[in-house]
């Protein structure tokens, strides 16, 4: 039950990123503003390690937590710093 319940948040949690990331190319292509595409690559980084976590745990049948979420922090943690970055730099 608790790996049924894992794979429906994390495809939400995947389907609201790839949304996120969307959003912000359509805001690249309407501005040309740089920002948009660094919080676009930050938001698919999350996705990413959501995903190639998700995907891994099933397939490893959740042997290797340790990498599993190491992979998971480390692709999340660099698409929030892109975000971040995309932040500071719209105005410029």
């Amino acid at each position: 039950m608790i790996e049924l319940l894992y794979a429906v948040l994390t495809l939400i949690f995947v389907v609201a990123g790839l949304t996120m990331v969307g959003m912000a190319m359509r805001a690249y292509a309407e501005t040309s503003r740089k920002a948009m595409l660094h919080l676009s690559l930050g938001f698919a980084l999350a996705v990413a390690g959501a995903s190639a976590t998700m995907i891994s745990a099933f397939i490893t049948n959740f042997e290797g937590a340790r990498s599993l979420l190491l992979v998971n922090s480390g692709l999340t943690t660099f698409g929030y710093l892109f975000v971040i970055y995309s932040l500071i730099t719209y105005r410029s």
